[in-house]
């Protein structure tokens, strides 16, 4: 032993092992998965509430001390690092401004950059570890897909929270259970616990706790409810207990926000002398299902503030934007957070927010931005009763428009519809599930007139998002075993929720073109393009030119004159146009790209050009009463990006027979001295009109909303000068400024008496 003891610590020694490991050589490594080296000294967990295991707020200990990251930067890629981290195979999404809550202690990583191939966080860059100017209220937390990596070794020490939490909740009908309506808004409380679906004890429960309870599941408010029936209904049935104690504020997003205690499972006694808690719910006007609450709603009297979505690829998402001084702005994002967004989504008749989002995820807006820094207790009934600040043109840009992401109550309806034959989920053939109980059956819909704005609804009861093609034919997709044609005849709006909202026959059926190769068929996306139109552009640029007819031929062959031209004395004489400029932004979250492909465009020898589109644009002078007494339409010979914003790159360019489109963040400009950028107004008597452009008027190519397309100037004529003022987007304006608009056009709004 002593032997042993010189041979291990003397120089001579050393020297062996070495000259021994040399030759016989390093031992071979641990079959296992090998712990990463940048992950030494790290530890990782995911915590917060309400959250799913595979979901939550990222902390990491370092030093033996736990702290968070900042969600500065913060991206998809770095989700998925940590996602391996944790020791899920990737992630599916990641959250900002602390969604599962603030954390405690330090802010280990702020502005953290991966490339998503990193073995560990170590390797991304940041400012450094424990170098941060942010508050746990940016808190970043990641979504992981609920699959392990293979054979993950817990070596750098996963700990995710295990103590009880409310992750589901539901209503359930005392009686007729599966059976009443959808959505449920009255029933038992029953919450999703480890070992299933539990009741919860009504002993202390408030009103308080059924504001939050039906806020969650997708309504704005909740009623009072009959208990002395439910008390009476419990008695002659058996219940299992889960939860008790629960005390809420009123103001949480989520039960698991509240004060509330858990039955141990040693529990034998459980809500002695009480019975299960009931809540009665207020469902929004989108989701009323009887007339009485149609009524109810109905006679809620409207104040003078408003608020409304815009740009969201579902119901109860979107970019807020609010009502001021008769002119819809944005919100910026600064101190956006969940209280602020679920008085939004209350006010819009449904349930709490989901999710406060930043950043403009929806989409940027135009014009004016007119609160920032709200700050919201939860309680008040508009936003508009919130605190904020008022906005200056240097404080905030379109690119930190807040949005938010509501709780919609379950309604079931993407049950009734599905898509067959499509290569990918997004696409194929629509069939719609008809019939009542014990006599439901899945058949296809006519594909006569079917169109984008029906395709949008399809995609929307889907869940899928918009819609990008609305398909008259899908030969191409086969049908397998369903062949019946069970509706047709659908007329949508683009605004309905489902199919069955919109006009369609149903019996008896009336299809010009029979057989499956003719049934109607989607190709749904998750993002949209969204035009604007520049409208003080317009109404800077615009005036009168009188144009000799010698000049006129390529756009007489391209259609862009009035009827009457066809009967002038040409080459003599000249038309009388009103010209302007008009600036096509993109502010959606989608390429603008034309309907048909490159290989069906038409070239157009007099003007050297491709049309991509039939018709882009329309330009019509109106009377008062809405009497068209001129018009123009514009081919879409070349859409490109002119310009881009500073951070934004061209994409599109129609030299050399290029791509068409429009970039998001880009715009197309169509100058005012280029042909048939105008109206002929030859014919047009003098008087007051209103001028009317309507961008992309039949709806060829999707976009997330259509409502912004047109744009409505004030016009006067005298017959030699032409005045074109108060331009505006067709729903930049409210309700009671677009009527005065229509009732005195041409006329200043101070003119009117």
């Amino acid at each position: 032993m002593q032997l042993v003891s010189v041979w291990q610590w003397s120089p001579l020694g050393l020297l062996l092992c070495l000259l021994c490991s040399l030759c016989l050589g390093s031992p071979s490594p641990s079959t296992g998965p090998e712990k990463k080296a940048g992950s030494q000294g790290l530890r990782f967990r995911l915590a917060g509430f309400p959250r799913k295991s595979y979901e939550g707020r990222v902390e990491i200990q370092r030093a033996g001390e736990w702290g968070t990251i900042c969600d500065d930067d913060f991206t998809l890629q770095a989700a998925h690092v940590l996602c391996r981290e944790l020791g899920f195979t990737e992630a599916t999404g990641w959250t900002h401004s602390a969604k599962y809550g603030p954390g405690t202690g330090r802010i280990w990583l702020d502005n953290l950059s991966c490339t998503g191939t990193e073995q560990s966080v170590a390797e991304c860059a940041s400012r450094g570890w424990g170098n941060s100017d942010c508050t746990h209220d940016e808190d970043a937390g990641v979504i992981c897909k609920d699959q392990r990596l293979p054979g993950f070794s817990d070596s750098n020490v996963i700990e995710v929270e295990h103590h009880l939490q409310v992750e589901e909740v539901r209503l359930r009908p005392a009686v007729g259970w599966g059976r009443r309506p959808l959505p449920v808004t009255e029933g038992l409380v029953e919450v999703r616990l480890p070992d299933g679906w539990s009741q919860v004890c009504d002993k202390g429960w408030s009103a308080h706790n059924s504001h939050v309870v039906c806020g969650m599941l997708g309504f704005p408010d909740e009623k009072r409810v009959n208990t002395a029936f439910y008390r009476l209904l419990a008695q002659r049935q058996q219940h299992s207990f889960g939860l008790h104690g629960v005390a809420c504020v009123g103001t949480e997003a989520h039960l698991s926000l509240c004060s509330l205690e858990f039955y141990r499972a040693n529990d034998t006694t459980r809500c002695p002398g009480g019975a299960p808690a009931v809540v009665s719910c207020v469902p929004g006007p989108l989701y009323t299902v009887s007339s009485g609450q149609k009524k109810q709603q109905q006679s809620k009297p409207q104040g003078e503030a408003y608020v409304r979505l815009k740009g969201g690829a579902h119901p109860g998402e979107g970019r807020v934007e609010v009502l001021k001084a008769g002119t819809w702005g944005t919100v910026c994002d600064r101190k956006w957070d969940l209280q602020a967004a679920s008085v939004v989504c209350r006010e819009l008749g449904f349930g709490t927010a989901r999710e406060a989002l930043t950043g403009a995820r929806m989409g940027q807006g135009m014009g004016a931005i007119h609160l920032s820094e709200v700050r919201c207790s939860g309680q008040e009934p508009s936003l508009w009763k919130c605190p904020y600040k008022n906005i200056t043109a240097e404080d905030c840009s379109h690119g930190q428009d807040a949005g938010v992401r509501c709780n919609l109550p379950y309604t079931g309806v993407e049950t009734k519809i599905r898509l067959s034959g499509g290569r990918i989920r997004h696409e194929g053939r629509v069939e719609v599930q008809i019939g009542g109980p014990g006599h439901l059956r899945w058949g296809l819909i006519c594909g006569d007139d079917w169109g984008t704005l029906e395709a949008m609804v399809a995609c929307r009861q889907l869940g899928l998002g918009y819609a990008n093609h609305g398909l008259q034919e899908t030969w191409y997709w086969d049908s397998g075993n369903i062949t019946e044609v069970v509706m047709s005849g659908v007329r949508c709006t683009g605004i309905e929720l489902s199919l069955d909202q919109c006009a369609h026959h149903s019996t008896p059926i009336t299809c010009k073109r029979t057989g499956t190769h003719f049934t109607a068929g989607v190709i749904c996306s998750e993002t949209a393009s969204d035009l604007l139109l520049h409208s003080a552009l317009v109404q800077e640029t615009a005036y009168i030119e009188d144009r000799p007819l010698h000049m006129l031929y390529c756009a007489a062959e391209e259609n862009c004159l009035a009827s009457s031209a066809r009967l002038a004395n040409w080459p003599y004489g000249h038309r009388r146009l009103l010209r302007f400029s008009s600036q096509i932004h993109n502010l959606g979250r989608a390429d603008f790209r034309p309907k048909a492909g490159r290989h069906s465009w038409v070239w157009h020898e007099c003007h050297g050009h491709y049309h991509s589109m039939d018709i882009f644009t329309h330009y019509d002078i109106l009377t008062p009463n809405g009497t068209k007494v001129a018009e123009g339409h514009k081919a879409s010979f070349c859409l490109e990006d002119t310009e881009c914003q500073e951070d934004v790159s061209k994409r599109y360019e129609c030299a050399n027979f290029g791509e068409q489109g429009i970039t998001v963040g880009c715009w197309d400009l169509y100058r005012h001295d280029i042909d048939c950028q105008w109206i002929d107004i030859t014919d047009v008597k003098p008087g007051n009109y209103i001028l009317q452009v309507v961008i992309n008027p039949n709806f060829e190519v999707a976009e997330s909303d259509f409502t912004n397309n047109a744009m409505k100037c004030n016009c006067k004529y005298d017959g030699h000068r032409i005045w074109v003022h108060n331009c505006h987007i067709g729903d930049a304006f409210s309700e009671e400024a677009n009527k005065r608009f229509e009732r005195y056009p041409g006329q200043t709004s101070n003119q009117i008496v």
